[in-house]
């Protein structure tokens, strides 16, 4: 069964068994980053908040271009796209050393506590060869990646080779490595990351775990389920609605949440790591072939092509789900993920009537 639409079934306000929303709350509190705090008084001096519950900010489009004194230029054509690229970089890059200048932030992986610290290592994997490492990200083509980075060291003949993907072996994990040998790769080795809309990767790990995916029904839908439908005890956890899904978000610590959905500023820690390189899922092909030239790829090996199975999130898909969920359970979700949607430059979801109505 595909799971159940946004409007299907109204999330309990339910109080799991033992524990009360209180305790819940205040657990997933205190596992938010100290910057969270920070990042929150930021947002309340500059009125982002009131910004945030009257949707002003989703219509807000990228600063205006300043092209240079003389014309970019690639293949000898003037590119546009180019040029709005390197100014969405241009952003990220001053939002991210403004976040990650205060005194409170972390400088290396060694100033992480011990449990984020294992998030990061465990994320970053190593190519020794082409002297790299990229951070995956789930629900940001990380299959992919993967699948190059097995090219890149042999243990795979091509891209395009079919079958299920096998996402820990023949591949190097920085967090296997004594901590002399992390430091070296950390400081000598080129780094990036791909990012994704926040709101669009969630409603990805929505679809694609319980429509599809046996075992998180099990381990996951059947609890949510549980927790927040009336009478829901009977649930094989392929129903879940995505109210649902988001309720459970909520009251989830981010610290302990599953990485399909952990937020990807805890999955990759973007103050402790510097990244050379952003990559953006809107531009994955272009942004994954500079990242490939960067470092020098064989020119046989190139980023692959979709599945032929692969249901990608469009923009009516995003704003169907959206739209017909509670816009409650969406403003209270937002500072877990706000870090995502401010560093990396993603407009806040719009969920204002007018645009609901269109």
């Amino acid at each position: 069964m595909q799971p159940r639409g946004p409007g299907l079934a109204e999330p309990r306000r339910a109080v799991p068994p033992g524990r009360s929303r209180a305790r819940s709350r205040g657990a997933a509190g205190a596992a938010l980053l100290p910057s969270m705090l920070m990042f929150g008084v930021i947002l309340a001096s500059s009125g982002l908040l009131l910004m945030i519950e009257r949707g002003i900010l989703a219509q807000v489009g990228p600063p205006p271009l300043h092209p240079p004194a003389g014309p970019s230029r690639r293949d000898g054509r003037d590119s546009a796209a180019e040029l709005e690229m390197e100014v969405l970089r241009d952003t990220r890059n001053r939002t991210i050393r403004a976040l990650c200048g205060q005194r409170s932030m972390p400088r290396s992986v060694w100033d992480l506590p011990p449990g984020q610290r294992r998030t990061v290592l465990r994320h970053l994997l190593v190519s020794d060869k082409y002297r790299f490492l990229y951070c995956y990200v789930p629900k940001v083509a990380c299959s992919n990646w993967k699948r190059i980075l097995k090219v890149l060291d042999g243990a795979l003949e091509s891209v395009d080779v079919q079958g299920k993907m096998d996402h820990k072996s023949d591949l190097v994990f920085l967090g296997d490595m004594k901590p002399e040998e992390i430091s070296y790769r950390l400081k000598h080795y080129y780094k990036f990351i791909f990012v994704r809309n926040p709101m669009e990767r969630l409603l990805s790990a929505y679809r694609n775990k319980f429509g599809e995916i046996k075992e998180y029904q099990q381990k996951y839908g059947v609890e949510i389920v549980r927790r927040y439908r009336k009478n829901g005890g009977n649930s094989a956890g392929d129903d879940v609605s995505f109210s649902e899904f988001l309720q459970y978000l909520l009251d989830e610590d981010v610290e302990r949440m599953n990485e399909h959905w952990m937020p990807i500023y805890n999955l990759c820690q973007p103050c402790a790591v510097r990244y050379d390189f952003i990559g953006s899922y809107e531009r994955l092909h272009a942004d994954a072939s500079h990242v490939l030239e960067h470092i020098q790829s064989p020119s046989f090996v190139r980023f692959p092509e979709r599945q032929a199975w692969y249901k990608p999130v469009t923009a009516e898909t995003l704003h169907y789900y959206l739209c017909n969920t509670q816009r409650r359970l969406i403003r209270e979700l937002l500072p877990k993920y706000i870090l995502d949607f401010s560093l990396f430059a993603y407009p806040l979801p719009n969920i204002t009537s007018e645009f609901c109505r269109h």
